[in-house]
């Protein structure tokens, strides 16, 4: 009684660039009962791509009895068997197999009897290069601008003014040295309303005069991702005045008006490594303090005349005609008081006293009146 052996090898070949693989005994037929499985690997950044320049195989239904198979990351590239196609089987004739990265394994299977002799296959493999950057094999290997593809490999560069963040990927931009000291202003994130950098932090501080306090409001146009189950957990907008703290904020909706109550305020925006959300503007503006309208003495004129005064603005007295302006016992030709920040004015208004030629050409006037002659 004999006792057939079933062979059962794995072949590993490794970081070679191309390569032949054949059935044991090829030319020649080959043996029944063996299982053979040949690893194929090339560099990173390559693919493989499989040929046969011969094959027969006994034909079977769905390749039962003898076959060879190609498969890549647990998937089946292919299913061969028998001299020539049908509908239960199918050879590999001119057809190149392409492996979706850098390795392949080739299995070849017989059975425990052949009715013919059949002479088994040559396969041929080469590596060829894969050009990321027209079909990247992942998502995240995706340049944000600019990817330069070479022989094994790519990497990725930015636009002016964009740095190359260390995943070697990501652009990001240097955006903390931003102070905004006019009373109004306008500031966004980076390329607003193009989609903002990934991966970057940014500072922006607003700082006007004390006695100023801070209004802002953000653009509707608002845009920065969010997640709908957690509060900003990716990209958001933080506000910092004083001792109080605005945000985070994120989605589709911009905050409110935002009252500050204070002189100086901080913005602070983050990004992740992944979105492409347009970012958000916002303008900022200053209120001063508000100073009441003071009284005007007697013969006083003053200017501007308004209701009411803010913070920095001043007013000035003159006097009518005739009369001179004193204040603190000087005479003066105009006087301006100040409004200050906490809604008080610099000083008390001035008085307006007649002057003394206007007080002699009175008297004389007078005494002329009673000695004309009768």
């Amino acid at each position: 009684m004999s006792v057939l052996v079933v062979l059962l090898l794995s072949l590993a070949v490794d970081a070679q660039m191309y390569g032949s693989l054949q059935s044991p005994n090829f030319p020649d037929p080959y043996p029944r009962e063996t299982v053979l499985r040949w690893n194929v690997s090339v560099p990173d950044g390559f693919q493989i791509k499989l040929y046969f320049s011969h094959f027969d195989l006994e034909p079977s239904y769905l390749c039962e009895y003898d076959y060879v198979k190609v498969e890549a990351e647990g998937e089946v590239l292919a299913l061969f068997c028998g001299r020539e196609e049908t509908d239960t089987e199918a050879v590999p004739a001119q057809q190149i197999i392409t492996s979706p990265r850098n390795s392949l394994s080739l299995l070849f299977s017989s059975d425990f009897s052949n009715e013919e002799r059949y002479s088994g296959f040559m396969a041929h493999y080469s590596a060829v290069d894969v050009d990321e950057c027209s079909e990247p094999p992942d998502e995240d290997l995706l340049c944000d601008h600019f990817c330069h593809n070479y022989i094994g490999g790519y990497y990725c560069s930015c636009r002016h003014g964009y740095l190359l963040h260390s995943d070697n990927r990501t652009c990001r931009v240097e955006c903390s040295d931003g102070v905004f000291m006019e009373r109004s202003g306008v500031l966004s994130s980076v390329d607003f309303p193009s989609p903002y950098p990934k991966s970057s932090e940014c500072w922006y501080r607003i700082e006007v005069d004390p006695g100023f306090r801070l209004l802002l409001q953000f653009d509707p146009r608002f845009d920065v991702e969010d997640h709908p189950d957690v509060s900003c957990p990716y990209d958001h907008v933080r506000i910092t005045a004083g001792s109080r703290q605005f945000g985070p904020f994120c989605g589709d909706r911009p905050p409110g008006e935002i009252q500050t109550d204070s002189n100086v305020v901080s913005v602070f925006f983050h990004s992740d490594n992944s979105g492409e959300n347009r970012g958000w503007r916002l303008t900022y503006t200053s209120t001063g303090s508000k100073c009441l309208a003071p009284d005007t003495p007697p013969n006083a004129l003053l200017t501007p005349v308004q209701s009411e005064y803010s913070f920095k603005d001043h007013i000035l007295f003159t006097c009518s005609p005739g009369y001179t302006l004193l204040k603190d016992g000087e005479s003066l030709d105009h006087y301006q008081m100040d409004c200050q920040s906490d809604g008080s004015w610099s000083s008390s208004p001035p008085r307006c006293q007649k002057t003394d030629s206007g007080r002699r050409r009175s008297s004389l006037s007078s005494l002329l009146t009673n000695h004309s002659p009768d």
